[in-house]
């Protein structure tokens, strides 16, 4: 469903800087750069899985560690807010030759902050994405002001950042004091999304709202509740990479049906790549994944074959009780199809395999009918349920042929 490639390029600084192109497996609808949070990098959960859950999306997505952080080059001490809006054009620039102009930048944290300037000077983009973005980009200073006294003094101090060791030193606090972020999104004029957690005890929820009074319409909220500053959880950086995709799909390329099968009868499932059990799984135009879940190994990222099977049953019976019921004209307002699959011992021969008292897969099933219909109407939609196509199968001969083919030769 999406796919990842190491490139370098050229930072501001002359350095080489390490980033990742994320990509769809079908056609781009648009390309858009991530900036990371202050003294993070290209690799953490936000910038991972927001990039990673935008490439499944339909964009590509550069993800880079800024001069001196993560596997890039070059000494973080010589670096400050400037250089890192420099490395955003930069990235910008690579990303131009070698692909497409970015129509879209997502900034987390202080990679906010640095993407709302660097907008100013990219005319070709078309949407700004936030994500817990401070007000101020001397807010960083926050996070090490017990050593302020001595960079001032001294010129340089050694800083802790979640847990690691960083030299800061007297021109960064200079040049961070120079950059005003309110005045950039006032001065954006163009699609802004803003994204933050009201518990944020890093960025605190004031910031979004300062920059939301001072940027022009367009401009959107979007609370991300109960998420923590770093977006840890995999839920929340899905949840956030699904509203940029749709929001931005208004300003930085319209979803496309160019990645259908050309086989319109055919399943595709592969693996992605990412995770011990990941697969992608392709139906026409629709793409799912499927997972195990964390318990036996799996990132939980999708349904297991077996709950996928079981929605296939759900789904079967649902639309079988309504067409039966339209072709009878019974008023029927809504199905709603509940089940459990597990392996065990049948209740009675009925159940078993040709007698046998081995363990079988049972499936229950619970259906909910709504509507102003009798009872043996709704008994009647009961015995109907047994004969939808899916349940048939289930109880027919099923025949399965496999044979391998060389990957060229795949029918895709």
């Amino acid at each position: 469903m999406a796919r990842s490639q190491r490139v370098e390029f050229t930072g501001a600084q002359g350095n080489t800087l390490a980033a990742r192109l994320d990509l769809p497996d079908g056609p781009v609808r648009a390309y858009a750069l991530f900036a990371h949070c202050f003294s993070c990098s290209k690799d953490t959960h936000a910038a991972h899985r927001v990039s990673r859950r935008l490439a499944q999306q339909g964009f590509g997505v550069l993800r880079f560690d800024f001069t001196g952080l993560g596997q890039s080059d070059g000494d973080f001490a010589n670096t400050n807010f400037s250089s890192n809006i420099a490395d955003l054009l930069a990235a910008a620039g690579w990303l131009e030759r070698e692909r497409a102009a970015p129509q879209m930048l997502v900034g987390h944290s202080l990679g906010g902050a640095a993407v709302l300037v660097a907008a100013g000077e990219l005319p070709q983009v078309k949407a700004v994405a936030l994500l817990g973005a401070p007000a101020d980009a001397g807010h960083v200073v926050k996070q090490f002001k017990a050593q302020v006294d001595e960079i001032e003094r001294a010129g340089e101090a050694e800083v802790s950042l979640a847990g690691r060791p960083f030299r800061i030193r007297k021109q960064f606090l200079d040049d961070i004091a120079d950059h005003r972020v309110e005045a950039a999104a006032k001065a954006l004029k163009r699609p802004l999304l803003i994204a933050h957690s009201p518990i944020d005890e890093t960025v605190g929820i004031d910031n979004a709202t300062r920059l939301f009074i001072a940027a022009r319409h367009p401009k959107s909220f979007v609370s991300l509740d109960h998420a923590d500053h770093l977006l840890s959880q995999p839920e929340d950086a899905a949840y956030i990479a699904d509203v940029i995709a749709a929001w931005a799909g208004r300003y930085a390329g319209a979803a496309s049906g160019a990645d259908a099968l050309s086989d319109a009868k055919a399943v595709e499932v592969a693996e992605t790549g990412d995770g011990r059990y990941e697969n992608r799984v392709r139906v026409r135009a629709h793409s799912l994944l499927a997972d195990e879940p964390e318990t036996v190994g799996g990132g939980d990222t999708g349904p297991n074959p077996y709950e996928y099977l079981a929605a296939a049953l759900g789904a079967c019976t649902s639309m079988t009780l309504r067409m039966y019921a339209q072709r009878k004209g019974w008023p029927l307002e809504r199905v709603a199809v509940t089940l459990h699959h597990e392996k065990g011992h049948a209740d009675d021969c009925a159940d078993c395999v040709e007698g046998d008292a081995r363990k079988v897969d049972i499936f229950e099933r619970q259906l909910v009918i709504e509507g102003e219909l009798d009872a043996g109407q709704r008994q009647r939609l009961v015995e109907i349920a047994d004969k939808c196509p899916v349940h048939q199968t289930l109880h027919n001969p099923v025949v399965v042929r496999t044979r391998l083919v060389e990957a060229a030769a795949q029918e895709t």
